[in-house]
């Protein structure tokens, strides 16, 4: 018969080892974020419905005109359901209109573009663009028969890249660099996190994360594109504020004027996001 000693010995034991698990299953899941780098949860701060209305500004002017952002969906893509991103801009100064017009089809899954269109209409010239993007093939194919190939398993146009910002967290005072465009020509993705910053707007008023997004200019594919974009600390992740240049005018200034968000509510506690270290 087993002793009273030994009997307790052992149990001693079986407590040790119970408690050693869980502190490895707690040790696991607190480097989850860390070991699954690159990658963002389900579900997603935006989904199918999402409208959010901009007024456009500049430093000199109060409202020069509107930019709407919808997403609607699912639209098949070669196989794949994907989302529809719409991002429209009408300003207009004095006799001067200009219009850009750009739609991302996006596996929102993965956050990988599959399809990118932009059209863009200023006073002194214009510019069209359709890009078919293939990850598992590594290559994207314009409609002006222009190709390349794609640097990333998942890669992102302009337009779906803002969408991947909302889905991740950033550590304050840091920069982070992505190889996502899908023309390797306009990679790295530069971004620094600037400051934190409370924004009041028609649309309410927003605790908020100011990103500065550097990006290789689109037309010369030298020198640096530079937008600011300010994120919402809330579960729904808006872009509350976007500064980007804008010819002849300077600086264009977008600023939320209305959302509609069927996916979240901005009083719900902050979703947890993976999270990026430094590159």
């Amino acid at each position: 018969m087993m002793s009273t000693t030994t009997s307790s010995f052992r149990g001693r034991q079986s407590m040790q080892a119970l408690r050693a698990a869980r502190a490895v299953w707690v040790l696991a899941t607190l480097l989850a974020p860390k070991l699954a780098e690159g990658q963002t949860p389900n579900p997603r701060p935006f989904g199918v419905g999402e409208r959010l209305v901009f007024v456009v500004s500049t430093a000199r002017s109060n409202k020069i005109g509107e930019a709407v952002m919808t997403l609607s969906g699912p639209i098949d893509v070669r196989g794949t359901q994907a989302v529809l991103s719409s991002f429209d801009t009408n300003i207009r100064v004095a006799m001067m209109k200009a219009s850009n017009n750009s739609k991302s089809w996006f596996d929102a899954g993965d956050m990988t573009s599959l399809r990118f269109t932009k059209r863009a209409r200023r006073p002194f010239s214009s510019q069209d663009d359709s890009v078919e993007v293939f990850p598992d093939r590594h290559r994207w194919e314009s409609a002006h028969d222009a190709t390349g190939p794609v640097g990333s398993d998942h890669p992102l146009d302009e337009l779906s890249f803002i969408y991947f910002l909302r889905t991740t967290f950033f550590e304050p005072d840091s920069t982070y660099s992505f190889e996502r465009h899908y023309d390797v020509r306009r990679s790295p993705t530069t971004i620094r996190v600037v400051k934190h910053e409370t924004l009041q707007t028609r649309a309410g008023k927003f605790e908020t994360t100011e990103l500065e997004m550097r990006v290789k200019d689109g037309a010369e594919y030298k020198g640096d594109g530079v937008l600011h974009i300010w994120i919402s600390d809330d579960a729904c992740r808006l872009p509350v504020r976007i500064e980007s240049a804008m010819p002849l005018l300077g600086v264009g200034i977008l600023t939320l004027d209305s959302a509609v968000t069927p996916s979240c509510r901005a009083d719900e506690p902050e979703r947890t996001t993976m999270q990026f270290r430094d590159h």
